[in-house]
């Protein structure tokens, strides 16, 4: 494998960030690197992939910088990148969380959980275990007992909190999202909400799943990740599916975007379904003009009144 995917933030003051990301887009290209990263004036945010060489210039570069001396870069060996093109995007935010009053997590965020400490919090009666991802990350795969929020979106968390305020207060709870930004802001806005005892799994699902004690034990099925792969392995204990195939509810890892651009609705689904389907989340979509699947793959209109005849056949099951 010659190939290498980062992942990384650090939050700190960038002044300007319209310039820093322009600089940093030049390098990052100089390189032949390909990612996504995020600038703002509280920081930086960033996964990208590379030949292993590019990488380490890459990490030897921001490190070089004062305010980046002591970034953590999770790794990952990859056979090819895991991105088709190189962003760098200067933002309001570097984790849209979308806040009436912002979390500054270098003044307020909840306890550091090691990879070992977040084992045993697992295995504790007295802890909620809460989930900081998307329903559709979860649903790939997730610590086993954790509370799986219901959003689509980070930025609706806070309300979905508030809903179920009296069944989590007064409770111990320790959150976790894929390499820790988020719950930097989730925790400290939990604690600011009035919840005492906070915690959150320091370096995220990625340094838990590398960590030599824990191995990535307790999670089930796989983590999702924002790049080409989709999905990556946690668990080398006992690797187990949990994700569920969307029309017939056998085990399943592969996701895709329904094929109706107006839903673009990420669904597990197997390559046999989504070729009996149209690739598409239902009849509504998968009868739209603008199905891409349909346009991709040269689909005749007689071919597609075809194979819209199975969603009415799923109907009647």
């Amino acid at each position: 494998m010659d190939y290498r995917v980062l992942l990384y933030y650090k939050y700190v003051t960038i002044d300007d960030p319209e310039t820093f990301a322009q600089e940093h887009l030049d390098f990052c290209k100089s390189l032949g690197l390909k990612g996504r990263i995020l600038v703002s004036t509280e920081g930086l945010n960033g996964t990208l992939s590379g030949p292993v060489e590019a990488t380490e210039k890459y990490k030897e570069h921001v490190r070089s910088d004062e305010r980046f001396k002591d970034i953590v870069f999770k790794e990952d060996k990859a056979e090819e990148h895991a991105f088709k093109k190189m962003h760098v995007r200067p933002r309001k935010e570097i984790v849209a969380f979308d806040l009436d009053e912002d979390v500054n997590p270098k003044e307020l965020t909840g306890k550091y959980y090691s990879p070992s400490e977040f084992k045993e919090a697992l295995l504790s009666d007295d802890t909620i275990i809460l989930d900081a991802r998307n329903d559709y990350e979860y649903d790939l795969g997730h610590f086993r007992g954790a509370v799986r929020p219901d959003i689509t979106r980070f930025r609706d968390l806070p309300d979905w909190i508030r809903n179920h305020k009296d069944e989590l207060s007064g409770k111990k709870i320790v959150t976790y999202c894929t390499g820790g930004i988020r719950c930097e802001k989730f925790s400290g806005w939990l604690k600011r909400e009035g919840f005492e005892d906070v915690g959150q799994l320091e370096g995220g699902i990625a340094t838990y799943g590398k960590d030599p004690e824990t191995q990535g034990e307790y999670w089930d099925g796989k983590m999702y990740v924002f790049d080409e792969r989709i999905s990556v392995d946690v668990n080398h204990v006992n690797k187990t599916v949990v994700g569920k195939e969307w029309f017939d509810g056998t085990p399943c890892e592969r996701y895709i975007n329904c094929s109706n651009p107006e839903c673009n609705k990420q669904i597990l689904v197997s390559e046999e379904n989504e070729e009996r389907y149209l690739g598409a989340c239902s009849y509504e979509c998968a009868a739209d003009e603008r199905n891409r699947y349909v346009k991709r793959h040269n689909i005749s209109d007689e071919e597609k009144q075809r194979r819209l005849e199975n969603f009415k056949e799923l109907a009647k099951q």
